[in-house]
């Protein structure tokens, strides 16, 4: 499997297409499909990204980070298709590359607690929970995750 990871433009249609099944998902998981919790625009920034994974230029997953403070990303919109075996991790590790190369020395993230495969996915990944911040102080279904980009 020959998967590549590179940064696309966030309102293409793979880029609509990956982040529609996401929100599917979401909305299914948990109740809530998460698109209130992101805008497209928020990638302008100059240290925010989107990425998309492709295995034989057919997208895969995507994901994207954007600037919480100076020396804080935040992950959101991380999805990989489901028969994709492996596709999330790559796509984990190269938000955090690109993170450490903006600047970056910490990573947090917000799922919810019920969707038990991503606090998986995130604690085998080197996430440690954290107090919840931001808008998710007051949401006791939120579980936010932080890891220190070293």
């Amino acid at each position: 499997m020959d998967i590549t990871i590179g940064i696309e433009n966030i309102n293409s249609s793979d880029a609509i297409r990956l982040m529609n099944e996401l929100s599917a998902e979401l909305e299914h998981i948990t109740g809530n499909s998460g698109r209130d919790s992101f805008d497209n625009a928020d990638i302008k920034n100059p240290r925010s990204i989107f990425v998309m994974a492709r295995e034989s230029d057919i997208a895969v997953g995507c994901g994207a980070f954007r600037e919480l403070s100076d020396d804080t990303a935040e992950i959101k919109r991380m999805y990989a298709r489901k028969k994709s075996s492996g596709v999330g991790g790559k796509i984990l590790a190269h938000l955090e590359e690109q993170a450490k190369k903006f600047g970056y020395s910490r990573i947090v993230l917000e799922t919810r607690k019920c969707n038990e495969k991503a606090v998986s996915f995130y604690q085998h990944h080197g996430y440690r929970v954290v107090k919840n911040y931001g808008k998710y102080v007051e949401m006791p279904e939120a579980v936010c995750f932080e890891k220190m980009l070293g």
